[in-house]
């Protein structure tokens, strides 16, 4: 058995033949779902220019997700700082820890989260592509929560409203700085596998002691889809590889069916990518699965495990949730 907290990671996934409007109810229905379930926290993730994924506005979703549930805490995982003005994030995530005290989690990322022409739509300057600046830019949104440094801005609400501030990170730099900062840390390593295991070494390694923790705090997040068969949640995975694969060939689609996934005519070298994209994710029954996520709790010492799984359709998605804490929590 897993005996560290359970929490979900979703994007609001398009699918094809779907709206965003269809995305964001499936989304909404999810939450609502794993909250009676019993995880621990539910984020939603920035990414822009991709018709796979409606989470493109964290804040506003997480107001609506905040809403529609009652005890989960909500979050983004994460804001992508460079995108934003730090004063606009400190009033964005005060405005939504006052209206949902101790429920609100901002974890922050420095990657676009996007391609350099939609960054450089955001940032509105070349200059404003590096991510150089992002540990002042880090430091600058912390202080408008704290008020540790005296500001002629102060944000309102912001300041004395704060969330639980997360730093996320898929390589060492954003892992030694959640360290030094003494912040709790998640790792994706849905997407950056080969790196897990050396960031958290760095993290653990860098951590002080703050005014938030005393000890780190890891979070791991992980792919997880989980059906009745290993056979049927290949199947339902099968969309998931190939929008990443769709991506990283530059034509970015939505999110397709098992069906179509199944039929499209793959090259060697695209299934060798798949599989590397599986490669230490949790997919298959209740018993790989769980088997899978405690084999990495236990090579991690995660504090919490971060599931996020990309599915088709809603209810097969809340279906995996149900077997995968079931299977890691009743075994």
């Amino acid at each position: 058995m897993i005996d560290v907290p359970l929490s979900v990671l979703d994007v609001a996934p398009v699918a094809a033949g779907a709206s965003s409007g269809d995305a964001l109810r499936a989304t909404t229905d999810l939450a609502r779902a794993v909250e009676r379930m019993g995880y621990q926290r539910f984020w939603v993730a920035e990414h822009h220019n991709m018709p796979a994924i409606a989470s493109s506005a964290p804040a506003v979703l997480i107001a609506h997700l905040a809403a529609a549930t009652s005890t989960m805490r909500i979050g983004s995982g994460g804001v992508m700082l460079p995108n934003h003005a730090p004063l606009v994030v400190a009033e964005q995530f005060g405005t939504l820890a006052a209206l949902h005290p101790g429920r609100i989690d901002l974890g922050i990322g420095r990657a676009p989260g996007t391609d350099q022409a939609t960054a450089l739509a955001l940032r509105r300057t070349v200059e404003g592509l590096s991510a150089e600046a992002f540990p002042q830019e880090l430091a600058e949104l912390i202080n408008m929560f704290t008020g540790d440094q005296p500001r002629r801005i102060v944000a309102t609400p912001g300041l004395g409203e704060s969330p639980a501030v997360w730093l996320l990170g898929s390589s060492g730099f954003s892992a030694q700085l959640a360290g030094i900062l003494g912040l709790p840390f998640s790792f994706a390593h849905h997407f950056s596998a080969a790196n897990t295991l050396p960031a958290l070494a760095l993290y653990r390694q860098h951590f002080r002691p703050s005014r938030w923790l005393d000890e780190p705090y890891a979070m791991v997040a992980v792919a997880t889809v989980c059906a009745d068969t290993d056979e049927r949640a290949r199947w339902l995975a099968r969309p998931s590889a190939l929008s990443f694969l769709r991506l990283r060939q530059g034509r970015p689609e939505p999110l397709a069916s098992p069906e179509e996934a199944a039929a499209y005519p793959y090259s060697d070298m695209d299934l060798e990518f798949m599989a590397e994209r599986w490669e230490g994710q949790a997919i298959g029954s209740p018993d790989t699965v769980r088997h899978a996520l405690e084999d990495l709790q236990a090579k991690t010492k995660a504090d919490e495990l971060m599931l996020t799984a990309l599915v088709y359709d809603v209810e097969d998605r809340i279906r995996s949730f149900e077997l995968a804490r079931k299977a890691v929590t009743e075994s």
